[in-house]
């Protein structure tokens, strides 16, 4: 069934813009396909609502991969006729080599690449080791104050880290983050609802964009996933690839396909603003608006109910400690 609403929108955050609740983009989203399907596929999002792209510049740390994505984006966007401001773009700050990479190297190298002068947000990026919570809060405040984007977020740091950035900004007087880009869905739900976060989320000093959704793929069905997918953090993947026939079934009795009942978990979580999802077909990302109806249909409760059985990292750090 072709999706003929609007996608509702939430906001990102307590000084976050207001959102779809749905953004496109993952890991090398567009140079995996041909350049007309991303041209129709951006104009579909626009058509429905859901022009938010999350772009990134995929160039250093285990990033290091020359990709092509963003110069492609660029390219696609201005092909399906958007204008700047028919679509909201999220970019990516690294830290695998700040600060000798400086934030303002990161954004004027990829503001150019894509083709605009300013994003809208910003996800500083994980991390494996430790880092200078002030400076990062300090040198996102320049790039703030530089025009470059308007607010932030962060990407799976750990919980101890977030606080203290919020603490700082406040502190300082300083833009804080507004929201955090954690990897949560229907296994992985430890660190999104977990005390740590779960503080942040309920008492609205952050907001939550919720990533690898369908854990590189395996929750929409391709269990022995080719490409290259996130981290395996706790080591539960055999887990998570355990749990799909179960999924498959309740998807089934709920008439929904697994994708659509991912999506719609994550956003009968009132602490979800955003759900951000990788699709490279026009078929999947009018099935994953499916999910819409699905949750209005079922609702929160029905749904978080049917599909409690599915948490498989309950062992895993709530903190984003590894």
């Amino acid at each position: 069934m072709t999706f003929r609403g609007t996608v509702p929108t939430r906001r990102l955050g307590p000084a976050g813009p207001e959102v779809p609740v749905f953004a496109l983009g993952s890991w090398n989203t567009w140079d995996r396909m041909e350049f007309d399907a991303a041209v129709a596929l951006i104009r579909r999002a626009a058509e429905v609502g859901a022009a938010f792209f999350d772009v990134a510049h995929y160039n250093m740390g285990p990033h290091a991969e020359n990709a092509r994505t963003d110069l492609i984006f660029g390219e696609a966007v201005r092909a399906a006729g958007l204008s700047r401001e028919d679509y909201l773009l999220c970019g990516k700050l690294w830290l695998w080599e700040y600060p000798a990479t400086s934030f303002a190297s990161q954004m004027e190298t990829s503001l150019s690449r894509i083709g605009i002068e300013k994003a809208d947000t910003v996800v500083v990026g994980d991390y494996m080791s430790p880092i200078d919570v002030r400076q990062i809060v300090t040198d996102v405040a320049a790039e703030i104050a530089a025009g470059r984007f308007d607010s932030w977020g962060v990407n799976n740091w750990q919980a101890a880290d977030i606080t203290l950035a919020l603490d700082v900004a406040e502190a300082e007087g300083l833009t804080p983050p507004t929201f955090a880009q954690l990897k949560y869905g229907l296994a992985r739900r430890t660190m999104a609802e977990g005390a740590h976060y779960g503080e942040l989320f309920n008492s609205g000093r952050l907001a939550l964009q919720a990533s690898d959704v369908f854990e590189g793929g395996i929750l929409a069905g391709k269990l022995a996933p080719e490409r290259k997918i996130g981290a395996d953090v706790g080591g539960i993947r055999e887990q998570i690839i355990a749990v799909y026939p179960e999924l498959t079934r309740i998807a089934a009795g709920l008439g929904a396909t697994p994708t659509q009942l991912g999506i719609a978990f994550c956003l009968a979580n009132p602490a979800t603003a955003n759900v951000l999802f990788g699709v490279s077909r026009m078929e999947q990302l009018e099935d994953n608006l499916g999910a819409l109806e699905l949750l209005e249909r079922v609702g929160a409760g029905e749904l978080l109910a049917a599909t409690a059985g599915l948490w498989v990292d309950r062992a895993v750090n709530a903190d984003g400690s590894w």
